[in-house]
């Protein structure tokens, strides 16, 4: 890259509007990349060939490349988009005075639309490739259900059938988010479920679980393969769906350009990465560049701590163990996370993209108790007035707990948040908090060892 190369102006990868023209890859400015994706038939890495019964063309594509820095978003994508986007990015003034804090916080708000969260992003652009290809329709996972509900708006608009496995202990505790799946034509079953040799096969084996995502992942992929006409699409995790989150980030460091801030810290909730890897992803280019430095903390839940406990290596995506390997921090697929609130983080691995930043000391990362997590939840909500997510209220927390210790020092720090859609489905969560029904759950290095020693041997 040569020296007027390297400064990206990510400005000019915008429309008038502010709304961005294209995605951006943040692999391309990774020296070092992400291990690829292996095989487990052959030990080898994965080829389009071996990904194209499951996934759709141009989402491959897009998987495998590690090169590409800005990828055009398609005109229809665009207008989509214009629904909702660009989201709000909000300085939290009457949060930052209930806390006394010498600090600036800003939070960009991604709930500004009917699925009520960020994942309406990537939702858009896999069914557009899944229509473009002519396919009947797709199958997914969906944890607490923001993904199910993005995807099925975003197949309804298009027109093309949406099949979602929804985790067990999420399907029961948030029955209204199911309904707005189904209002929007989806078809929404409990996972693990009859419905596919790998549900039958957990329910044999776990009588009475409450299911994880890794087991509905397994279930939409069974379904993909064995349906005609139909491929799998994922929500998370996938290179894929953190080029098309970095909208976020895109948008957000745009109105901070603007206005001449600069960020000295970043915080997102992780679970399985798309999120935080769409917020954080251009400034960690610059980071990756050494234009300019930041820090970025990923928060995760205590009671499925992929970061802070797990180990990095090579694992499968999916319990049933039919997805390919991935190299990434993980708790081992066999985990079954307890059944927490925040249903949207309970994945025993993270993004490979992430994984390897983490690795690699470009970020680091936190794990909090869901009841102080929902502390923090009730403050943001009386003093910003919106009801976050349980998954967002865990960036909530950190911001809040990073901006007291500005505080304590008296360093005006800039802090920036993803508040990555609100919590209107999530009441009997927050009626378990309010009635001290909450408790919290942290694994023991037993139960963690277990998992981790049945990883797959590698050669």
């Amino acid at each position: 890259m040569s020296k007027e190369e390297k400064v990206i102006p990510y400005k000019i990868y915008l429309e008038e509007d502010e709304m961005p023209k294209t995605w951006y890859n943040v692999r391309a400015d990774m020296k070092d990349k992400p291990a690829p994706l292996v095989n487990p038939a052959t030990m080898k890495p994965v080829t389009e060939a071996d990904l194209a019964p499951v996934f759709c063309e141009d989402l491959i594509k897009q998987e495998l490349d590690d090169d590409t820095r800005f990828v055009e978003i398609p005109a229809e994508i665009k207008e989509f988009y214009k629904m909702y986007r660009p989201s709000p990015l909000v300085r939290a003034y009457c949060l930052e005075k209930k806390l006394g804090t010498p600090a600036k916080i800003y939070y960009k708000f991604e709930g500004n639309n009917t699925s009520g969260s960020h994942k309406l992003n990537s939702a858009i652009a896999q069914a557009y490739y899944a229509k473009k290809q002519g396919l009947k329709g797709v199958t997914t996972e969906t944890g607490a259900g923001q993904w199910g509900t993005a995807l099925s708006m975003a197949c309804a608009y298009l027109g093309i059938d949406c099949k979602v496995f929804m985790v067990k202990c999420s399907y029961e505790q948030k029955p209204f988010r199911r309904e707005v799946m189904r209002t929007y034509g989806a078809s929404v079953t409990p996972s693990p479920s009859m419905e596919t040799e790998i549900g039958k096969k957990m329910l044999a084996e776990f009588p009475g679980t409450t299911g994880s995502l890794g087991c509905a992942i397994s279930e939409a992929v069974e379904k993909a393969v064995t349906t005609p006409g139909y491929r799998y699409v994922l929500g998370s995790v996938l290179n894929q769906v953190l080029l098309h989150q970095s909208v976020i980030g895109l948008e957000a460091k745009a109105a901070l350009d603007k206005y001449g801030v600069k960020p000295d810290m970043i915080i997102g909730c992780a679970g399985g990465g798309s999120n935080l890897g769409g917020l954080i992803a251009p400034f960690m280019g610059e980071k990756l560049r050494g234009e300019k430095d930041y820090e970025i903390i990923a928060v995760e839940p205590a009671s499925c701590p992929s970061f802070t406990r797990g180990v990095y290596a090579y694992d499968f995506c999916d319990t049933g163990k039919i997805c390919p390997l991935s190299k990434m921090y993980t708790l081992g697929s066999n985990f079954i996370p307890s059944a927490i609130h925040a249903g949207g983080l309970r994945y025993h691995g993270m993004s490979p993209i992430l994984s390897k930043l983490y690795d690699d000391g470009y970020m680091k990362a936190v794990a909090v108790p869901q009841t102080e997590v929902f502390e923090a939840a009730e403050t943001f909500a009386r003093t910003e007035g919106i009801l976050p997510a349980p998954e967002s209220s865990h960036a909530i927390k950190v911001a809040i707990d990073e901006a007291l210790k500005c505080k304590e020092t008296g360093e005006e720090k800039t802090i920036l948040f993803g508040l990555t859609g609100t919590g209107y489905f999530d009441m009997f969560a927050y009626e378990r908090f309010h009635d001290g029904k909450m408790e919290d759950y942290v694994p023991s290095d037993e139960e963690l060892a277990k998992s981790i020693s049945e990883l797959p041997k590698m050669n």
